[in-house]
C-alpha cells in the first residue's frame, strides 16, 4: 500500500474507550470513508469518491485576493468533486498521504487528510449509507 495511516487521539474519553469492539468498528468505518475519498481522488475513481461524500457536502477553500484584504471562501460541491474525479482527479494513483481520525462521538466524527497537494479538515456523519463526509475545509500545501 502506498499510504501511511495514522490515528491521532485527541481526547481522554476516546482513549479510554478505544478498546471497545464498537469503537474499533466505527473507527475502521470512518477510515474506510476517508480512504474512499483520498484514494478515489488520486485514482480517478468516481464510485469511491461519490460513496464517501454526502449529497449536501460543503467543501471550502479560503482564498485571499491580492486586491482585497478579506478572505473569501470558495465552495466546491459534491457534483464538482465527482466530475473532477472523473476527469482524472489527482492523477497520481501512487500518491502518499496520511489519514488522522481525531475523534468519533456516536454518529459524528472529525478527521484530517494530508496529501501531497492539500491539507483537508473533515467532518463526517453516520448516515443510512454509512459514514460520509459532510464538511471539508482545505488548503493547498
Amino acid at each position: 500500500m502506498k499510504y501511511l495511516l495514522l490515528i491521532s487521539v485527541m481526547t481522554f474519553w476516546f482513549t479510554a474507550n478505544s478498546q471497545s469492539p464498537g469503537k474499533v468498528e466505527e473507527k475502521t468505518a470512518v477510515e474506510n470513508a476517508l480512504l474512499d475519498y483520498i484514494e478515489g481522488w488520486y485514482k480517478g475513481d468516481t464510485v469511491r469518491i461519490d460513496r464517501s461524500l454526502h449529497d449536501d457536502l460543503v467543501k471550502r477553500i479560503p482564498i485571499k485576493d491580492s486586491s482585497d484584504s478579506d478572505i473569501k471562501l470558495r465552495m466546491v460541491p459534491k457534483s464538482v468533486m465527482v466530475e473532477l474525479t472523473g476527469k482524472g482527479g489527482g492523477e497520481n494513483p501512487d500518491a502518499e498521504y496520511q489519514i488522522f481520525v481525531d475523534d468519533i462521538e456516536k454518529d459524528i466524527a472529525t478527521a484530517r487528510v494530508l496529501s501531497p497537494e492539500y491539507l483537508d479538515y473533515l467532518h463526517l456523519a453516520k448516515t443510512n449509507e454509512g459514514w460520509q463526509i459532510v464538511n471539508i475545509l482545505f488548503r493547498k500545501r
